[in-house]
C-alpha cells in the first residue's frame, strides 16, 4: 500500500450533505480537518452531522476508534487548503463552478497535494483538464452517509497519475473505506448509472398512477434491497439460476428483457408531477425531522454491517478489516509467563458481534471468551487441535461464571488462568476477566475431564499432556486461592427475627 503516513491534516471545500460527511469520516478516523463553506449555517450543520455520525461509528467500533482530529470552520477557500496534506472538493455537479474553484485550489495549496473530487459523475479528464498539475487532480466518488457507507469509487483522468490514485485509495482505506477503483472513464461511473436507472423506472410509476413513493420503497427495502446489501444483482441472479448458474438465469429470463416493462428512457419533470413526488414524500416521512431519520438510517446501516462482519462478508468484509487495523494499532501486548502468577492466556477487544442492547458485552460473550482462554490453555499444554485430531480431547463438564463488572465495544479485556488442580484424567481452573483498568469484570470456574473420543469415555491423559498439566499445577500451588471458588448460586440466608 501506499504510504499515507505523512498525511495528517485534510483541507475540504464544500460543505453540504456530502462535504459535511467527509469532515466526520475522516475527523473519526484521526485527521484533523478543515472545512470551507459560504454558507453562514456551515459550523452548526458539521456540527451536528458529526454527532450523529460520532453516535453510529462509537455503536459500531467503541473504543477501537482512534483519538477524534479536530475540525475547523476556514474563513476562506485559501486558508481550507493551504499547508494541508490532502484535499477534497464536494461542490455541486456544474462543470464551470467546479473548475474554477478547483483552479483556486490548485493555486493555494502546496504543488505535491492530492486534489480529491467528489463528483458523482462528471468526468475527471474535463474537470482536470484547466489544471496546471492535473497529474495530481482524482475523482473519489462516495455515498452518503458519506461516514458510514464504506463504498468510494475512485476514477482518474487522462492525465491523473497512477501515483495520485494509489494515494487516494489508500487514504479511503486507512478511514475503514471500499474502494471500487473505475478503470474506463464513463458518466456517472458505475453505481450511480445503476442508481439513475432505477430512480427512472420510479419516477414514471409515481407519474403513472402505478405506485406511491412509499410503496416504491417497500418493493425495494422488503425485498431486492436486502439481497443487494451483501450480494449485489449478477450474484443474486446466479443464485436464481438455480445448479445450472448464470447462464440457465440468463435463458430463462433473457427473454423478459425484449417486453416493455421498463422506461430507462426519464420521465418529465413537470410541475405536476414534482408536487406530487413532494406531497407523497412528505406523507412518507410522517412528520419525523431529519435528523432523527438520519439517526434511525445510521441505526439500520450499523446493525446491518455489523451482523455482516460475523459473516466475513460484502461490507462485513470491509469492517472487519478496518477494525482489525484498528485493533493492531491498539494492540493488546502479550505478557511472558510469570511462575508466581497465573497464566496470561487471552487478550483481545471487545467486538461489536458480542455486544447487547445496552452497549454492554452479552451473556453468550462472556461464555465464549472464556472457552477461547480454555482452547488456548490446551493448545499450551500440548492438547490442540492436533491431539484432537488423534482422537484424545478435554470436555467442559461444569462451568460457574460470575459477572461483577461491564465489558463496552472496543474495549480491551485480559484473560488469566489458574490451575486449582489435576488428577489423571481431570482439570480444574479458575479464569479472570479484566478490563484496561485492571478491574475484574468476569470469572469462571471450570472442571474439565480428558476423553477418548472414539471410546466416547473418559481417559487418563497422555504422558506428554499430563506432564505439563503436573508442572502448571506445581507452579500454581501456591497461588492464593480465589474466593469465588466452589461459590454456588444461592439467595441470602434469611434473617430469623429476634
Amino acid at each position: 500500500m501506499t504510504d499515507i503516513s505523512a498525511i495528517r491534516t485534510i483541507g475540504l471545500v464544500g460543505g453540504g450533505v456530502i462535504g459535511a460527511g467527509w469532515a466526520a469520516r475522516f475527523a473519526l478516523a484521526g485527521y484533523d480537518v478543515k472545512i470551507f463553506d459560504p454558507d453562514p449555517e456551515i459550523g452548526r450543520k458539521v456540527e451536528e452531522v458529526l454527532a450523529n455520525a460520532r453516535r453510529a461509528q462509537q455503536r459500531m467500533l467503541g473504543a477501537l476508534l482512534p483519538v477524534e482530529g479536530t475540525v475547523t470552520v476556514a474563513a476562506s477557500l485559501a486558508e481550507a487548503v493551504a499547508g494541508v496534506d490532502f484535499i477534497q472538493e464536494s461542490l455541486p455537479e456544474v462543470e464551470e463552478l467546479k473548475q474554477r474553484v478547483l483552479k483556486e485550489i490548485e493555486a493555494a495549496a502546496r504543488p505535491d497535494v492530492v486534489i480529491g473530487s467528489s463528483t458523482s459523475g462528471l468526468l475527471p479528464s474535463r474537470l482536470q483538464s484547466v489544471l496546471v498539475h492535473p497529474e495530481r487532480f482524482v475523482v473519489g466518488h462516495p455515498f452518503n452517509p458519506v461516514y458510514l457507507l464504506p463504498l468510494v469509487e475512485v476514477c482518474g483522468g487522462e492525465q491523473t497519475t497512477q501515483a495520485t490514485k494509489d494515494i487516494a485509495a489508500a487514504l479511503y482505506t486507512e478511514c475503514g473505506m471500499q474502494v471500487l477503483h473505475v478503470r474506463v472513464e464513463i458518466d456517472g461511473f458505475i453505481a450511480d448509472r445503476l442508481l439513475e436507472a432505477l430512480w427512472r423506472e420510479a419516477l414514471w410509476l409515481v407519474n403513472d398512477g402505478v405506485a406511491t413513493t412509499a410503496e416504491i420503497d417497500d418493493a425495494i427495502r422488503y425485498g431486492a434491497g436486502l439481497r443487494w446489501s451483501f450480494m449485489g444483482t449478477f450474484l443474486v441472479y446466479r443464485l436464481a439460476g438455480g445448479e445450472a448458474g448464470m447462464r440457465h438465469f440468463l435463458s430463462q429470463f433473457g427473454p423478459a428483457l425484449k417486453l416493455p416493462w421498463t422506461k430507462l428512457v426519464a420521465c418529465e419533470l413537470t410541475d405536476e408531477l414534482t408536487d406530487r413526488i413532494a406531497a407523497q414524500s412528505d406523507d412518507q416521512a410522517g412528520g419525523i425531522d431529519l435528523r432523527t431519520y438520519e439517526r434511525k438510517r445510521d441505526d439500520c446501516l450499523v446493525d446491518v454491517m455489523t451482523s455482516l462482519k460475523g459473516n466475513d462478508f460484502a461490507s462485513g468484509a470491509t469492517l472487519k478489516a478496518h477494525a482489525e487495523r484498528l485493533a493492531a494499532k491498539k494492540s493488546v501486548a502479550s505478557e511472558p509467563e510469570r511462575a508466581d502468577a497465573p497464566l496470561p492466556l487471552l487478550s483481545t477487544f471487545v467486538d461489536t458481534a458480542w455486544i447487547d442492547y445496552n452497549g454492554h458485552m452479552t451473556e453468550w460473550a462472556y461464555l465464549k471468551l472464556f472457552g477461547d482462554t480454555t482452547d488456548v490453555l490446551l493448545a499450551r499444554i500440548g492438547a490442540g487441535l492436533d491431539y484432537v485430531a488423534a482422537g484424545h480431547s478435554f470436555y467442559t463438564v461444569e462451568t460457574h461464571l460470575r459477572h461483577l463488572g461491564q465489558a463496552r465495544l472496543g474495549e480491551a479485556v485480559r484473560v488469566t488462568t489458574q490451575i486449582l488442580g489435576a488428577d489423571a484424567k481431570r482439570l480444574h481452573v479458575f479464569h479472570s476477566m479484566t478490563g484496561a483498568d485492571g478491574s475484574v469484570i468476569a470469572t469462571a470456574e471450570q472442571m474439565l475431564v480428558h476423553v477418548d473420543a472414539a471410546a466416547e469415555r473418559s481417559a487418563p491423559m497422555l504422558p506428554a499432556v499430563a506432564a505439563e498439566v503436573e508442572a502448571l499445577a506445581r507452579a500454581h500451588a501456591d497461588l492464593p486461592r480465589p474466593d469465588a471458588v466452589g461459590r454456588s448460586i444461592a439467595l441470602p440466608a434469611a434473617k430469623v427475627p429476634a
